[in-house]
């Protein structure tokens, strides 16, 4: 399934959060994306921080501003595609196999708490071993490789376009999201959240992505191209399977109530020699795909 979604369909899924991260704005002043639009709320939000923070917030205030009129100006000429199937599945240890492609992931060597298990991604999906399938679904989204391109010529509006067309692509990829688990896949049929509540993860299930803490290995993008095919929303991979345009994510869909997020951290040896097995790959081409987690 692939879907072109419109610049302002995707504006009030946008996290801004992260956008003011990308702009080295803490998350207190990102919250001006939260503040009614008019000049009393504004400025009632301004004087609520202490003296010395009003000038970045201030700043943040103002960078909102631009964002939206840039938005505004993207609108005109572009769109954010995306695109998602869902596949018959199963596990097998530590491995996820979605159709006929066996997907290797990695199992977490840092634990939150001593009384938790160390968790992989496979097991939030029911095991081959059962004689019965699940489901789990491939998704990917990019921007218009060209509105990456644009005010070149301009280093601060070419900034803000760079930093708001990966808004964007994850704006495309919540929308999508959330038309999957109440429609398309509907094991969340009733579900009925505000978007804020969205962003901040309420619904069931997890959606990880490539190059995130769950997934760090860039390659797996090679798996996942062969089940979806992303050239057809205009993606290319590198041959170290970075995605092009640069404001693209690519990841999995599963719907287990229980599934979380949670990051690899550092792995041993021992278990980089059976990944590097599992894909099928020599241990020192693996190790360039795993080097912020030996």
């Amino acid at each position: 399934m692939v879907t072109a979604y419109k610049i302002h369909d995707l504006v009030e899924y946008i996290d801004w959060l992260y956008f003011f991260y990308a702009w080295k704005l803490g998350a207190q002043f990102g919250q001006i994306s939260e503040i009614h639009g008019c000049d009393s709320c504004r400025a009632q939000w301004l004087t609520s921080f202490p003296e010395e923070e009003r000038p970045k917030a201030a700043e943040a205030m103002q960078l909102y501003k631009e964002a939206n009129r840039m938005l505004d100006e993207l609108d005109k000429d572009f769109e954010v595609k995306v695109m998602y199937e869902l596949f018959d599945s199963n596990s097998d240890g530590d491995n996820l196999i979605v159709g006929n492609v066996v997907i290797p992931f990695l199992r977490q060597q840092t634990r939150k708490k001593d009384n938790e298990p160390y968790l992989c991604l496979s097991d939030f999906v029911r095991p081959l071993s059962s004689g019965q399938k699940d489901t789990v679904g491939i998704f990917a989204s990019s921007v218009d490789p060209d509105m990456e391109k644009i005010y070149e010529n301009d280093p601060y509006k070419h900034i803000l376009v760079q930093t708001l067309t990966d808004r964007l692509a994850e704006a495309a990829v919540e929308k999508m999201h959330e038309h999957v688990r109440k429609v398309a896949w509907g094991y969340a049929k009733d579900e009925n959240l505000t978007i804020k509540e969205m962003l901040k993860v309420k619904y069931q299930g997890i959606r990880p992505a490539v190059g995130y803490p769950s997934i760090p290995d860039q390659s797996i993008n090679f798996l996942l191209n062969d089940l979806i095919d992303m050239s057809r929303i205009g993606i290319r991979l590198t041959e170290n399977g970075a995605m092009y345009p640069h404001a693209s994510v690519s990841g999995i869909m599963i719907s287990h109530p229980a599934s979380s997020y949670f990051s690899i951290g550092k792995i041993g040896e021992d278990q980089l020699n059976d990944y590097a097995r599992r894909r099928g790959m020599e241990v020192s081409e693996i190790r360039k795909f795993l080097a912020a987690n030996l």
